[in-house]
C-alpha cells in the first residue's frame, strides 16, 4: 500500500534563487527610511562540551535575505536615497584553520556564490561598521546574536536600536512558489519517515528505535530534524514536549511521534499517534476519532479571508462537545467550551491548534493563540499547522477521569497551505485514518 521512501520521494527542489533573494533584499530595504543601516548577524556557535560544539544552524533571517549558511556571517544593508547595498562580512580563507574545521568560501567565494554587492573580512567589521553607523540616521539590529556587533551598535546609539524583524516577519509569512516547493518536499520526506516508523513498529521496541528510524530517513535524504523528535509511548504521550525517548513500548499502549525535517532550512512538522501492537482499543479509538474529527474541522476552517482564531474555534467546539458525549465532562457545552481558551475542555487540550511554519518550525508572523497581537487574517501563501490533541495523563493529580482513559495521549498534526481555493494539506501522504494505520503498523 505504501512504497518505500527510496522509491517514492521525488527530486529535491532547487534552493531559493539569487534573483528571489535579491527581491527580498529590495522589499526589505524599501521599508527602511532613507540613510539607515540594518545589521543581520548569524546565530552564535554553541559549545556542547569543552572544545566540542553543537552543530551550527544559520540564523533564519540571515538565510532568508542572503542564503548564507556559514558561521559568523554578518549582513549589513545600507539604504540611501532610494538605493541600497548589501555587504556580507565573512571569515577570510585560512588554510591552517580550514584544515581543522573545513573549507571556507572566503571573500571571493562569498561574493561570487551569494547574492551580495560586497564581501569583506569579518576582521574588518570592528573598523568599518562604526564609520558607517556614525553617518546614518536609523540603525536596525537584532540584539543578542553577536556580542561584538552588539557592542558596536551600543557605542553608536543613545537609545535601543530598531528591530528589523517587524519588517522581515511580514515578508516571511507569505511563501513564494519556490518556498512552497521546498516545504512540500520537506513534508513528503517527513511523511515517509513516519510511514517507515509505523511499518517497523513492534511491541518491545524502544522509543529510541522509532526515533532512529525517523531521523535515519531524514539523514538518508541529506536532511536533518527541524526540532528534536518526540517519541512518547503510553503515559509519555500525555507530556506535550516529552523528549527523553528512553522507554520500551508496551503491548496495548499508543505511541505519539512528533517529528519533522528541514529542506534548505524549510521545516515540516507532523504528529501521528498509533497503537504499538497495530490495533486500537475501543477507548483509544473513541479518543482518536474525536481528535481526528476536530482536526479535519480545523483544516476545513483554513479558508483565505478567515481570522486566525477560526481554526482554533473549529477544533475546540468539536473537542468540547465530544468530551461531553463520551462522559468525560459532566457539564453544559458552554461550560465545556468557555471562550475557546478557558473552558473545562482545556484540562485535556492545553495548547493552541496551530502555528505558522517556514524557516522556523514555529515560524514568525504572530497569529498564535493568546499571543496578544492583532489577529492575523489567513491569506494565500501562508502555511500553518493544525494539531489538536487530547491528553489524559495517569500521572496527573489535577484531573479525575475513568481509568479506561488514563494514559491515553493523542495528537494529530498536518501542515496546511492557505490558497484561494481552500486548504491544501502538504502532509497528506502521511496516513491518519484508523483503517490505514492498523493496516500499516508492524507490516514490515
Amino acid at each position: 500500500m505504501y512504497e518505500r521512501v527510496t522509491s517514492t520521494l521525488g527530486n529535491r527542489p532547487d534552493a531559493i534563487s539569487h534573483q528571489e533573494m535579491r527581491q527580498r533584499q529590495k522589499d526589505f530595504c524599501s521599508e527602511l527610511p532613507t540613510n539607515s543601516v540594518a545589521i543581520i548577524a548569524n546565530n552564535p556557535v554553541s559549545i556542547r562540551s569543552r572544545d566540542t560544539h553543537h552543530r551550527h544552524r544559520f540564523n533564519s533571517y540571515l538565510h532568508y535575505l542572503t542564503g548564507w549558511h556559514g558561521e559568523e556571517g554578518v549582513a549589513v544593508f545600507h539604504h540611501s536615497d532610494g538605493n541600497w547595498n548589501c555587504r556580507l562580512y565573512v571569515q577570510p580563507r585560512d588554510v591552517e584553520k580550514e584544515t581543522w574545521t573545513g573549507r571556507r568560501p572566503g571573500l571571493e567565494g562569498a561574493l561570487s556564490g551569494w547574492p551580495v554587492d560586497e564581501a569583506t573580512s569579518r576582521y574588518e567589521l570592528a573598523e568599518n561598521l562604526p564609520k558607517m553607523l556614525s553617518n546614518c540616521e536609523e540603525i536596525y539590529h537584532i540584539e543578542g546574536l553577536d556580542a561584538s556587533v552588539d557592542e558596536i551598535v551600543k557605542q553608536a546609539l543613545r537609545d535601543e536600536p530598531l528591530d528589523p524583524r517587524l519588517i522581515l516577519d511580514n515578508l516571511r509569512v507569505i511563501k513564494s512558489e519556490r518556498e512552497i516547493e521546498l516545504m512540500q518536499h520537506s513534508a513528503d520526506l517527513a511523511a515517509y519517515a513516519h510511514i517507515e516508523a509505523m511499518r517497523e513498529c513492534k511491541v518491545g521496541m524502544g522509543e529510541w528505535h522509532m526515533q532512529s528510524i525517523i531521523e535515519g530517513c531524514f539523514l538518508y535524504h541529506q536532511s536533518e530534524w527541524a526540532y528534536p523528535s518526540i517519541v512518547g509511548s503510553g503515559d509519555n504521550a500525555t507530556i506535550l514536549h516529552y523528549n527523553e525517548n528512553k522507554d520500551v513500548m508496551i503491548d496495548g499502549d499508543l505511541v505519539l511521534i512528533d517529528a519533522g525535517c528541514e529542506i534548505d532550512g524549510y521545516a515540516s512538522d507532523i504528529t501521528r499517534t498509533f497503537p504499538v501492537n497495530g490495533k486500537f482499543t475501543e477507548a483509544q479509538k473513541d479518543i482518536y476519532e474525536l481528535v481526528l474529527k476536530s482536526q479535519l474541522a480545523g483544516i476545513e476552517a483554513c479558508q483565505a479571508g478567515s481570522p486566525w482564531s477560526s481554526m482554533h474555534n473549529a477544533t475546540s467546539k468539536i473537542l468540547a462537545q465530544g468530551l461531553i458525549d463520551l462522559g468525560i465532562l459532566d457539564c453544559t457545552f458552554e461550560e465545556a467550551l468557555g471562550d475557546s481558551f478557558n473552558g473545562l475542555y482545556r484540562q485535556f487540550f492545553m495548547h493552541g491548534t496551530g502555528h505558522f511554519l517556514g524557516l522556523d518550525v514555529h515560524d514568525v508572523g504572530g497569529g498564535r493563540q493568546g499571543d496578544g497581537k492583532p489577529e492575523r487574517i489567513l491569506t494565500p501563501g501562508m502555511i500553518v499547522t493544525i494539531e489538536p490533541g487530547l491528553y489524559f495523563g495517569a500521572w496527573r493529580e489535577d484531573i479525575e477521569i475513568d481509568s479506561k482513559w488514563a494514559g491515553i495521549g493523542i495528537r494529530i498534526e498536518d501542515d496546511v497551505l492557505i490558497t484561494e481555493n481552500g486548504p491544501v494539506v502538504l502532509t497528506a501522504k502521511c496516513p491518519k485514518e484508523i483503517t490505514e494505520i492498523e493496516a500499516l503498523v508492524g507490516s514490515n
